[in-house]
């Protein structure tokens, strides 16, 4: 085989590829979009009613909590990650740290971002069982910040690196102190640091795995930090198992509202990349 026919063979194989993963992509978004939306469409009212006393086994009432409860859990998770984030990626750049330091802490976070969630949610829960806690609301937090900080270090790390050198030169010039020049090639990086927080969260709010051990699986409506909670992904796990045709119904509507999420968020990623591009060098200033 010559290597021109090598080469034919390797672009049909890798547009095969890409092909096959689309496909499967449409087909799992349109199967719960259609059987999801469905259910959603004839009861809209699902998503903003309380559930019932026996939700879980009657299908009575609604999944306001697990709604709340994802809201409760990855909102804060996300701040506190996204701020602890952004602070490591910047330490890890030349002016503070040498190159065999960040590299190492790289190779770690790597490791980190390839380990399973519920490793995360077995560790947290030892914690608990330590300290002689119980689940809540506030370990789950913990957990999913754990779980995210890897993913948006290494986003915002890549995002740093790939700034102009021409900011950091440009800033020093200036006589600017070595915080001074990380603000700005922070604000160089904008779009992909943006992108980065946006998938910790969007990968946050669809983990069941780590909430399941840390924050429980609670049919109540969320009441405090301290008290047990559930989110969309564990209340799918549970619907899904129901021998209740209606429960399992609300598993392909919750489903359908956790998938539009997603998407909407990697939309809203999109948008704001491009806003903020216009801060880089060279991006757009329209």
């Amino acid at each position: 085989m010559d290597r021109y026919t090598e080469q034919r063979l390797f672009g049909l194989l890798a547009r095969g590829a890409a092909a096959l993963v689309v496909a499967v992509m449409v087909l799992v978004i349109s199967v719960t979009i259609y059987r999801g939306g469905r259910v959603f469409l004839m009861d809209p009212t699902i998503v903003i009613t309380p559930p019932g006393s026996r939700y879980m086994l009657e299908g009575d009432g609604g999944f306001l909590h697990a709604v709340l409860g994802s809201i409760f859990i990855v909102g804060p998770a996300t701040i506190i990650s996204a701020v602890l984030a952004v602070s490591t990626a910047i330490y890890l750049q030349s002016d503070y740290s040498s190159e065999r330091f960040s590299d190492t802490v790289n190779m770690f976070l790597n490791v980190l971002w390839g380990t399973p969630p519920i490793v995360y949610g077995v560790f947290v829960l030892t914690v608990i069982i330590a300290i002689g806690a119980r689940t809540s609301m506030f370990f789950g937090i913990v957990a999913i910040a754990i779980f995210q900080y890897p993913i948006m270090t290494r986003y915002t790390d890549e995002a740093l690196r790939s700034a102009p050198d021409s900011v950091k030169e440009a800033t020093y010039g200036l006589g600017a102190t070595r915080f001074e020049t990380a603000l700005m090639t922070a604000r160089a990086a904008l779009p992909g640091v943006i992108a980065g927080i946006v998938m910790g969260f969007a990968r946050g709010i669809g983990d069941a795995a780590t909430v399941l051990f840390t924050a429980g699986r609670s049919t109540n409506m969320p009441a405090g930090p301290f008290d047990g909670a559930t989110t969309l992904p564990v209340l799918i796990f549970d619907q899904a198992m129901s021998f209740n045709a209606e429960v399992r119904s609300h598993a392909y509507a919750a489903s359908f509202i956790l998938i539009i999420a997603v998407l909407g968020l990697i939309l809203v990623s999109k948008l704001l990349a491009g806003r903020y591009a216009r801060y880089a060098p060279g991006g757009r200033h329209s």
